[in-house]
Order: structure tokens, then sequence, then C-alpha cells
């Protein structure tokens, strides 16, 4: 399995999303996984605001995927620029063992809570189903990135590709290019949103994340575009 992975990312490093999709769908088992595969990603040329977006965000029980759990999961749309809020989405999900006491203080997730959530392969279906097509958008890709494909090697096997915008890096790019000092705390989606005078959010819920996160990457793109349409591979992870 170690070698499959390693072709599978030689493979698109050299040949991009599109191509190492297809590669991935020749091999899918039937389900959820290979509906998700079956529908092209976006192309990297097409304007940002034409581009369909799924804001997303995991609450966890940790920061490894590979013994950490999935909490919580939220999302939201985004449609030639809008937010559409009758897309949102968010379920607690039932996990193994009891919760850290720490844990349960940032999330608010407690044991009686999580035992009556939705099961893990109900909610990545549900998450993949609405990813179909769109690129995910989150704030500090690595968690959701890396929860999500775990979760999928979990219940299928093989672990799906994702184009993705990250508005932490989207932000970082931005203040790099004014070659001026910055402390990395000024990339906290609740001070990069302060920063573009957006409202304060109830943090550590994964629908509230989910939509600080759509939010934030309006602004940044408001900011970036002024009057011209950069593409999609301006924002592209």
């Amino acid at each position: 399995m170690m070698w499959r992975r390693l072709l599978d990312k030689l493979h698109l490093a050299l040949f991009g999303y599109q191509a190492h999709r297809r590669r991935l769908l020749a091999r899918a088992p039937e389900g959820a996984l290979k509906a998700f595969l079956s529908v092209p990603f976006p192309d990297k040329n097409t304007p940002i605001s034409e581009v369909p977006v799924l804001a997303l965000d995991f609450e966890t029980t940790g920061l490894d995927a590979k013994k950490d759990q999935l909490l919580s999961a939220g999302f939201v749309a985004i449609n030639r620029g809008e937010i559409h809020l009758k897309s949102r989405y968010h379920k607690i999900i039932k996990t193994r063992g009891e919760l850290a006491e720490e844990n349960v203080v940032i999330h608010q997730i407690t044991d009686s809570a999580k035992e009556q959530g939705a099961e893990l392969a109900q909610v990545v279906e549900e998450i993949l189903s609405a990813l179909a097509g769109k690129v995910m958008l989150v704030h500090f890709a690595r968690i959701e990135i890396t929860f999500l494909r775990q979760a999928c090697l979990e219940l299928y096997g093989m672990a799906p590709v994702f184009p993705v915008i990250d508005t932490l890096t989207v932000a970082k790019r931005r203040l790099d290019k004014r070659n001026l000092p910055y402390d990395a705390s000024s990339l906290r989606l609740s001070t990069l949103r302060q920063s573009h005078q957006l409202p304060a959010h109830l943090a550590h819920n994964a629908l509230n994340d989910a939509l600080a996160t759509a939010e934030l990457l309006l602004a940044e793109v408001a900011c970036a575009n002024r009057g011209e349409q950069l593409p999609l591979k301006y924002y592209l992870l």
C-alpha cells in the first residue's frame, strides 16, 4: 500500500488533479467515493467568482488523523461568489471512547452528545456528495485534508485527491508580497476576519467556522481582485 500511495503522489505532481482523479476513479469501489471521483473538478483557469466551492470544517479529538477521531463536520457552499445558507450542514459524529475534559471545554461536544451522533460512514458520504465537482475551502488545510483522507482510507480502502483553497495560505501569500514582517498569529481565522472588518464569530463549532472561512475567502478575493478576475489556480493550495 505504501508504494501505491507514493505512486499516487508522484502522479498528482506530474499530471495534476484531473488526471489523478481519473486514475483513482478506475480503481475506486462502487459507492460514494466513486460517485465523487466521477465528477470532474473545476478547471484551474476558471475565474474564481465562477468556481463552485464548499467551505468545510471539522472538530476533532486531536491533531493526529491516524489516532484521533472526527467529532463533528460542518460545511456551506459558495456559488458564483455568494454563500448559500440553504446548503449549510452540521453533524456530530459518533466516536469511540470517552472524550478528554480539555477537549470538551474547547468544542462543547459531550460524551452524551456524540453517543447520539451520526455514523462516520454517513457523514463522509454526505461530505463527498456535497463536495463533488467543487473545490474544498478550509482554513489551515492540514486538519481537514488529513482527517478526510484517513476516513476514506478506513471506509473505502483508498484516499481521494481534493483541490483545495486554504484561506490561511491565501492570506499568507498576500502578506508576504508586502515584504513587511508580521506575526504568525495574524494568520488566525479570527484575526484575519478582524483585519477585513468582518464580525466576530463563535469559534470551535464546525458550521460556524466553515461559514467564517467562506466569508473570509470572499473578503480575500475582493482584496486581491481589485477589479480583475483572477483564476482558480491563483488560489489553489
